[in-house]
């Protein structure tokens, strides 16, 4: 069944949950149902059928002052229509009717496609990939995140990030329990999800690398298998760290938002994000 010229935008609730993990297994992305169900609980999902068919998504994550795009996919069938723009410019207007700045994280190709519609570049990233052994080992100063450390944790990230997501952060240190770590006396903690293919690991939040790079140390201690890991660039002491653990960069992003390149938040204590599709 062909699409016709029309293209309808439709906002999509739970039950459109498996066309939407089709579409990013697709891709190759790594996104699991339980991160797909953050954009449909706590966000907006946008998509365009071909028939019953789900075959173009995209989705934001509204947060005070600004909100992010991400999950912006066509299926590999359905690409040279325009059905990615139009949901691009469908988020983009769901975030600028309610005041808030759009945000993303862009891979080289996407940056070619945000910076004509007034995106403005901000930090630069890198994805590394890798395989952690997972060794167990404690790591002086670092312990396992309680219940009793959700609301520090909470202010710490949303001081760093810019907005208080205390939802997504409570439900990340239940995905991998045992890599939810914090150092208390240096404010940081890190925090990670597992993925369709790979753990993801972050947020890492510390008020300096060494405390940063102690709990990253940590984290893979922990986890054991295929690991990945978006850091701010010019991170050398993490990049030092995740080089003689295995991991190598993988690929770039680059932080863009909607005419503005002023950072929201304080980039300086943020050593791994959430990821692309959650900043």
């Amino acid at each position: 069944m062909a699409l016709t010229d029309t293209i309808t935008v439709e906002r999509l609730d739970e039950g459109a949950l498996p066309g939407a993990l089709a579409l990013s297994e697709e891709a190759g992305w790594n996104q699991s149902a339980d991160d797909w169900l953050i954009f449909f609980r706590s966000g907006t999902v946008f998509g365009v059928r071909d028939g019953e068919v789900l075959v173009a998504t995209g989705a934001v994550l509204p947060y005070d002052g600004f909100g992010w795009i991400s999950m912006v996919l066509t299926a590999k069938a359905a690409r040279g229509r325009g059905l990615g723009t139009a949901i691009l410019r469908r988020t983009i207007a769901a975030l600028m009717e309610t005041g808030r700045v759009p945000v993303l994280d862009a891979t080289p190709q996407g940056e070619r496609i945000y910076r004509p519609l007034g995106f403005e570049p901000g930090a630069p990233l890198w994805r590394w990939r890798g395989t952690s052994p997972g060794n167990g080992g404690a790591v002086p100063g670092i312990v396992q995140a309680t219940a009793a450390d959700r609301d520090w944790i909470v202010a710490r990230d949303a001081a760093a990030f810019g907005a208080a997501r205390p939802g997504l952060v409570a439900g990340l240190t239940e995905r991998v329990p045992d890599a939810a770590l914090v150092m208390p006396e240096k404010n940081g903690f890190v925090l990670a999800r597992p993925g369709r293919a790979a753990v993801s690991i972050g947020p890492l939040v510390a008020d300096d690398e060494d405390a940063a790079a102690a709990l990253l140390e940590g984290a893979l201690a922990r986890v054991t298998g295929p690991v990945i890991i978006d850091v701010p660039d010019g991170r050398t002491i993490i990049e030092d760290l995740l080089a003689k653990r295995g991991l190598a960069k993988e690929r770039p992003y680059l932080r863009m938002a909607l005419g503005r390149s002023e950072p929201f938040g304080d980039p300086e204590r943020v050593f791994a994000i959430a990821g692309p599709e959650l900043g």
